[in-house]
């Protein structure tokens, strides 16, 4: 007889025993229909035919992974037969040409500055070539002289006028004798030819050269000295007690004073700025000037030409 007891009154196992009897029913009603519908094999059949379908299964895996693993090396033999080399290895021999490229900018670089340095020495080598050579100077009055210019004995002396040798100091006699004097230039343009002094009236020539003869014949211009208007020290000289006694009142001057000294028609002036008595070995009064100077000197005193007058000037503007 059948259990009629309400549901809420079953156990828990009694009703997990009724739903596994009612899915099995279930179960067995559906696979009544699809059989009497055709569309279940039996047992047997269905585990040969699952057994088949899983070993075709395998065998079309297996052809699968086969054609797969073929088809990835094929893809790539055609990848490196239609594209050429692998993009790492382009990036390898890209790195390399950069580097190349790198270097040789740096030794282009290099070469370029040692032509130009070398360019730069040429350049320096063939304008020294090209500079045309300096002539050899002459000698300079402050080398060559031992003694000022115009020294002489006063006319009055045993014997009369005549140059003095004994001015020169004993240990440069020698020196002195062996001097070669230089030789009178031509007068040239530029050279002094006349020597105006207003405040001692003189008016005089000039002429090339100071030695004894030459100052018989007027004011000497030391030869290597400056022309007039030139920079430089010009240099004259004039004996005060003979020969017309030129320059007998040159210790009479005083700064302000004028000297006018022409080169033939061109006329300079000088200003007197100071006199200074020296030794007849104080050359160093003839020495050249940075800028135009004038520079008178004589024996002093007057009949007694132990020392020397000189009077400086510089050219008037």
């Amino acid at each position: 007889m059948p259990n009629r007891r309400p549901v809420d009154e079953l156990s828990i196992e009694e009703l997990e025993e009724i739903l596994a009897i009612r899915k099995r029913e279930a179960r067995e009603a559906r696979l009544k229909r699809l059989r009497a519908e055709g569309r279940v094999l039996d047992v047997r059949e269905a585990a040969a035919a699952a057994t088949d379908q899983a070993i075709a299964s395998q065998r079309d895996a297996s052809a699968l992974a086969r054609r797969s693993k073929f088809s990835a090396v094929y893809e790539e033999e055609k990848v490196k037969r239609h594209f050429g080399p692998s993009p790492r290895t382009v990036r390898r021999w890209r790195d390399r040409l950069l580097l190349f490229v790198e270097v040789g900018a740096v030794v282009g670089l290099i070469l370029i500055f040692i032509s130009v340095q070398q360019a730069r020495i040429e350049t320096n080598e063939a304008a020294t070539v090209a500079q045309p050579t300096q002539p050899t100077p002459l000698p300079t009055p402050l080398i060559n002289a031992v003694v000022l210019p115009s020294g002489h004995r006063p006319p009055i002396a045993p014997g009369g006028a005549a140059p003095n040798l004994d001015e020169i100091p004993a240990h440069l006699r020698a020196y002195a004798q062996s001097i070669t004097p230089q030789p009178i230039p031509t007068p040239g343009p530029g050279q002094p030819t006349r020597l105006q002094i207003p405040a001692i009236n003189v008016d005089a020539q000039i002429v090339p050269g100071d030695t004894w003869e030459q100052l018989k014949k007027g004011v000497g211009h030391h030869i290597g000295t400056a022309n007039p208007g030139e920079r430089g020290n010009l240099v004259l000289s004039a004996h005060n007690d003979v020969f017309g006694e030129i320059f007998r009142y040159l210790d009479q001057l005083q700064p302000g004073d004028e000297v006018i000294v022409y080169s033939g028609a061109q006329r300079y002036r000088y200003t007197i700025s100071e006199q200074r008595l020296v030794a007849p070995t104080q050359v160093e009064v003839m020495a050249p000037t940075n800028e135009p100077t004038v520079t008178l000197i004589s024996c002093y005193p007057y009949l007694v030409n132990n020392q020397r007058i000189v009077v400086f000037g510089q050219l008037s503007q």
